[in-house]
Formats: C-alpha cells, sequence, structure tokens
C-alpha cells in the first residue's frame, strides 16, 4: 500500500508461496525455475536458428544448470560468510541440516551473482571440452539471455526482501516492513530492469548484427552487465558487516575482472574472418 505520510510504497509480502511442514514453495525459488525455463525456451530458438540440435541444449542445460547452483552457492559461502561456512563445510553444498535428530530442508538461502557466472565459465568449459564445441560461439549466444534471467532472480529478491537498497526520499522509495520502517531505494528493481534492457540489446545485436568477431557478444555483455552491477553497487546497503570500512564493496571488486575481460574481448585483435549468422 501507499503511505501517505512519506509518500513510500510499504512492501510486506511474505516470501512463501505456500508451506507443508518444513517443506516451503518461495516466490525466489519460482523466479528461479522461471530464469531457466524462458533462458532455455530462447536459446531454442538460437540454435533452431543455427540448425543446432536441441540434444545438443539439453546437454549443455545441465552443465549450465549445475554450474550455476554450485558457482553461486559457493561464491556466496567464500567471499560473504567464509568465516562460518568455514566450520560448517558440508553446509555449502547441503539444501538440509540434521539438529538434534530432526531433519530439516533449508534450501540454498545465499546465492552470490559473481559465483554464479564463475560457475557458468567452468560448465562451459567442461561442455565445450567435452562435445568439441567452440567456447566462443557457445558464450556468445549464452550471454544473450543470461541478463533476462538475472532479472528474474532480482524479482526474487525482492520477494524475499533483501538485497535492500540506501535511504532514500524518493517518491518510488520502498519500506521493506520485514526489515525495518526506512523508505529505500528498490535496488533490486533497479538492477532487474537494467538487465532486461541489456537483454534487448544483446538480442538486437544478434538478430542485426550478423557479422561480428568471435567473443564481441560476449564481452560487450560483460562490459554492460557488470558495469551495471558496479555502479548499482552504490544504491545499495553492504550485504556484510566487513564491507562497511571498505570503500567499495565486494560486489563491485568482484565485477572488476570481468568487466576487463570484456574489454580485452572487444580490444584483442581477430585475424580470421567474423562468422555469418543467419
Amino acid at each position: 500500500m501507499i503511505d501517505s505520510i512519506l509518500g513510500a510504497i510499504h512492501w510486506n509480502v511474505s516470501p512463501e508461496i505456500f508451506s507443508i511442514g518444513s517443506f516451503e514453495v518461495r516466490y525466489y525459488t519460482m523466479c528461479f525455475l522461471l530464469a531457466f525455463i524462458c533462458s532455455y525456451v530462447l536459446m531454442l530458438r538460437i540454435f533452431k536458428r543455427e540448425n543446432k540440435p536441441q540434444e545438443l541444449l539439453d546437454q549443455f542445460s545441465i552443465y549450465i544448470f549445475v554450474g550455476t547452483l554450485l558457482g553461486a552457492r559457493l561464491g556466496h559461502c567464500l567471499f560473504y560468510e567464509f568465516d562460518y561456512y568455514k566450520n560448517h563445510p558440508l553446509e555449502m553444498i547441503l539444501p538440509f541440516t540434521f539438529v538434534n535428530g530432526k531433519f530439516t530442508l533449508t534450501g540454498f538461502h545465499g546465492l552470490a551473482s559473481h559465483g554464479g557466472a564463475a560457475g557458468i565459465l567452468v560448465g562451459i568449459f567442461l561442455f565445450c571440452r567435452k562435445t568439441k564445441t567452440d567456447f566462443l560461439w557457445i558464450t556468445d549466444r549464452l550471454v544473450i539471455v543470461i541478463p533476462l534471467a538475472g532479472a528474474f532472480v532480482r524479482i526474487g529478491n525482492f520477494f524475499n526482501s533483501e538485497i535492500i537498497g540506501l535511504p532514500t526520499d524518493l517518491p518510488w522509495a520502498v519500506v521493506f516492513e520485514r526489515i525495518d520502517a526506512v523508505p529505500r531505494h528498490p535496488a533490486q528493481l533497479y538492477e532487474a530492469l537494467a538487465y532486461v534492457m541489456i537483454f534487448i540489446i544483446l538480442w538486437n545485436l544478434y538478430h542485426r548484427k550478423p557479422l561480428l568477431k568471435p567473443g564481441f557478444i560476449f564481452g560487450l555483455f560483460l562490459i554492460l552487465l557488470f558495469g551495471a552491477r558496479f555502479g548499482l553497487e552504490f544504491f545499495k546497503e553492504n550485504q556484510e558487516a566487513f564491507e562497511d570500512n571498505m570503500k567499495y564493496n565486494m560486489g563491485q571488486l568482484l565485477s572488476l575482472p570481468f568487466i576487463a575481460m570484456g574489454v580485452y574481448l572487444l580490444l584483442r585483435p581477430y585475424k580470421g574472418q567474423p562468422v555469418k549468422r543467419k
């Protein structure tokens, strides 16, 4: 609802859609699944456009799903809460716990997008090695749909009232009542909107520019997405206390290598002929 005094949007939606005992279904989980479903449908269109078999995409999707989930989970545990997980290593990869002999399904509460990006790259490398697929060919196509998937994930973060923004008096400020009574930037929605715009740019580039050197779309993706991530971190609260004394937070520091990789891919000399796409 809208608060008539503060002029802020009050957000107090439960992150759970429903629960049965210790089992629960969350909006975040549904957004995560929608991210993969939409990515698969769009990648299937690309594969059919380039006369690639759906079986290859099915195999590729398994590598990406596992790489994303494990990378994002390990990234969070290692970069943001290492002091805890170094003493609880099994909780890094197990979505359940046994407390006093009682089984509890916990899910993965803590996923880092930078870790997910690294996991995706590892998954692509392993897939390419097994299937003899060209690494830059597959990345130039996969990164087209990744921003849209990222937008779904950030909407899931909004439902969870997490990754909240800094206080603001702007008219579209949001009060996350599950956190506090402070009007804040809806940083999750800023990021989701940025990712949708990046998806539109890359999708149109792929269809309108049939002659691009291998790695160009991949490099542009890295610059746009992680550049947006770096800038939008200035509107967010730090996720962990140790970041409070840092000039640039962990999310920004982890974005820099990806941006540098993107600049290299755009500027690197290429002596071959660009591959023409349909």
